[in-house]
Parts: C-alpha cells; structure tokens; sequence
C-alpha cells in the first residue's frame, strides 16, 4: 500500500545485517542494498522509492489493498498446483544459476511441474472457452 515503509533495524540493535541484504543483492541496486542496512532505523524506504527500485512489484491504495492481494491470490491459485510449484521452482533456481546452468535444467523443471492432470485441466478451462477477467498494470 502507498503508506508502506521499509528498514532494516539489524545495524541500529547491535546485529549483522548478514542474510537479508545478500538476499536483496539481486533484487535491487547495490547502493540501495548498503543505504538501507547501514543506516538501520534512521531511515525508512517509501512504498514509491520501494518500487522505483524493485523491492516491490505493486503500490495501490491503503484501501485497495486486500482487493490488491486478494485478487493475485485468487489468480494464482487459480492455475494447476503443479505448474505453479514447477514455475516457482525453476525461477528460484534460475537466481542461484548462471543462465546455461538454469536453461540447462529447464526440461527437468518441466517435468517437474507438468502432468496429464495439469495439462487437461488447462485443456479443459480452454475449451470451455473460459474467460477471466484480466487487469492492466
């Protein structure tokens, strides 16, 4: 939501900030990553400058929230469980991986997250000619 903040408070109570900035590492800029845990509690990131920086993928209005979450909720678990594991799992690997490592695994993550049940149940939503409704972000 547009009044959320975000800090890392590790530096400020006498700890290492250790685990959670190596995990940002790839999700923002590396200055950003040193600003936010060296200076602990004395600064906090807006919901703007959060997305600005890809902290996060969304901002929306404090009272459009729960619809907000609801909604991506609903769509994902909307998908068959498996495609969903198999997706999640490919692109945390693909973090870890160099590229032709990952690529090279991509047909195991196939696998991995693909049966007859997945597929006719795809199959199934598109020829009943099912059609969700779709936003535009």
């Amino acid at each position: 939501a547009e009044h959320a903040t975000f800090f890392d408070p590790h530096v400020t109570y006498g700890m290492t900030a250790a685990f959670e900035p190596m995990h940002m590492l790839q999700k923002m800029p590396f200055h950003e990553i040193m600003r936010i845990a060296l200076l602990g509690n004395h600064e906090r990131l807006s919901a703007k400058r959060a997305y600005e920086i890809g902290l996060v993928s969304e901002v929306v209005p404090a009272d459009k929230l729960r619809d907000a979450a609801q909604w991506a909720a609903d769509a994902i678990a909307s998908a068959p469980p498996l495609a969903i594991q198999g997706t999640v799992r490919s692109i945390w690997a693909a973090r870890e991986l160099s590229r032709s490592q990952a690529l090279s695994l991509g047909y195991a993550f196939v696998g991995l997250g693909t049966n007859r049940e997945s597929i006719q149940q795809g199959q199934a939503a598109f020829a009943a000619g099912k059609r969700m409704k779709w936003k535009l972000r």
